[in-house]
């Protein structure tokens, strides 16, 4: 089995709404679908997404695809795409950093391989532990009574019981009077956490923790700086609420930092931070050997990002935080014939080989960016 090709695509999808976080505010969702083929004509499909492109870390699509592109399709094809564990040795020491782009290769060649031996994709990272997984939905309107109405049509439609909002772009008080509203509002029928996006520094951050704690917020998410690992640890050790990290955790070397500073109750996994399946495999068996539950983090990926997400995760015993695998239902289309499944609060395992997702030829050709760029972020 050799691989044959690889192909990257640069798509644009509008969302539903305006997604607001910390450095801006997004209308449109960027990504690189990557395809690769064997020698039988066998496909396997992976995708890379960034949130507002290098405003939220320092890849962006076309940084991606020029890596792939570039740099590491030239030494993958006529590989045997079996071998995981060697092309994720060999795209590490092709490549320093730029983990988005290895995780959408690495994506793509674990679908390759599952579909040629016939199998879901969770079956080669060693079988599903959960069929489904807790689902929480962003309420990010900008709006308190529009993220109020809109968390009630969730709840009324059973598709969501948890709420995530994202806060942290304006004056702290106001973020802290907004989620603590939401919250009051939810209790007892929601569970509401928040997302800093790493924008307070650590006096701002204990004196709305503590705020936001006793309104019943039962989760803060990268309050600080990713860097700050020290300040974490104390705000992890001086408050009851869970601090989960995201931006602060990207390899499995980042989940030993945390691990031995104690500063995160939660890790968020996310397969494009880690650099693709494999690693995030291995963070998570760092998280489980330290007693911390692991949460399913996106990038809003279309069903194509996602169902890898959810291959992945379903294989780890230690997601048990729940997860936001949401982005398919923020677009206003997507890429695949047949939608994943969404009911009661989460986030259910389908069937087919691989990812078990098809892409729809016409939605590729209608959303690929071969005209003129999107911008992915409008900041403030």
């Amino acid at each position: 089995m050799k691989l044959h090709s690889i192909e990257t695509v640069l798509v644009d999808i509008p969302t539903t709404r305006v997604h607001h976080l910390s450095f801006g505010a997004i209308t449109t969702q960027n990504y690189v679908i990557v395809r690769v083929r064997d020698e039988d004509g066998v496909v396997g499909i992976g995708e890379a997404s960034t949130i507002g492109g290098p405003a939220w870390a320092e890849e962006s699509t076309e940084t991606i695809k020029t890596i792939i592109d570039t740099y590491l399709t030239p030494h993958l094809v006529g590989r045997d795409p079996r071998d995981l564990q060697a092309m994720s040795v060999l795209m590490e020491r092709l490549v320093r950093g730029n983990r988005f782009a290895k995780a959408a290769v690495e994506m793509a060649l674990l679908d390759l391989v599952a579909r040629s031996l016939g199998v879901p994709a969770h079956r080669l990272l060693g079988g599903k532990v959960h069929d489904q997984i807790e689902l929480a939905w962003t309420l990010a309107s900008g709006g308190t009574d529009a993220d109020i109405a809109e968390g009630e049509a969730k709840l009324d439609a059973r598709l969501h019981h948890v709420f995530k909002l994202k806060i942290g772009a304006g004056d702290p008080m106001a973020d802290v009077a907004h989620a603590s509203r939401i919250a009051e509002h939810f209790a007892g029928r929601a569970r509401v956490q928040v997302d800093v996006n790493q924008a307070w520094d650590e006096l701002t951050a204990t004196r709305c923790i503590a705020r936001l704690e006793a309104a019943g917020v039962a989760l803060i998410e990268q309050p600080v700086a990713r860097h700050n690992v020290a300040a974490m640890a104390r705000l992890a050790a001086r408050f009851d609420v869970a601090i989960m990290a995201d931006e602060a955790l990207g390899t499995p070397a980042d989940a030993l930092n945390l691990v031995q500073h104690a500063a995160a109750d939660v890790f968020a996994l996310k397969l494009t931070k880690a650099g693709g399946p494999l690693a995030t495999m291995k963070t998570a068996a760092i998280a489980e050997a330290a007693g911390i539950p692991c949460y399913g983090g996106c990038m809003l990926e279309t069903s194509v990002g996602t169902a890898a997400y959810l291959h992945t995760f379903v294989a780890i015993h230690g997601v048990r935080a729940g997860c936001e695998l949401f982005g398919p239902l923020l677009l206003k289309d997507d890429l695949v014939t047949q939608p994943l499944r969404y009911h009661d609060g989460a986030i259910h395992l389908h069937d087919g080989d691989g990812f078990g997702v098809e892409i729809d030829p016409s939605k590729l050709a209608f959303y690929r960016r071969d005209r003129t760029p999107v911008l992915a972020v409008r900041t403030p």
